[in-house]
């Protein structure tokens, strides 16, 4: 599961052997979250969360959308290119 990308203290994850739709894994302590990024265009949309704060969701949202290109290239990197879902 290579890290991707920090979110302040939080990991940005992709499990090498996951599936589709492409999605982001935020790995902070005991608290997760997966981000369907909807690639190439986003937004990114929160699929679950478990731990976070509403406000720490928010912020991981906001920085998932100005990332939304690292991510997506990322993604394609490990798993071949996106389907556009939106």
């Amino acid at each position: 599961m290579p890290t991707i990308d920090h979110i302040d203290a939080a990991r940005v994850v992709i499990y090498l052997n996951d599936h589709r739709p492409a999605h982001v894994h935020v790995i902070k302590g005991d608290s997760k979250a997966v981000f369907i990024l909807h690639c190439p265009k986003g937004p990114p949309e929160l699929r679950e969360s478990i731990g976070f704060s509403r406000a720490e969701i928010r912020h991981l949202l906001e920085e998932s959308i100005s990332r939304l290109a690292l991510f997506c290239g990322e993604w394609e990197r490990y798993h071949g290119p996106s389907r556009q879902n939106s």
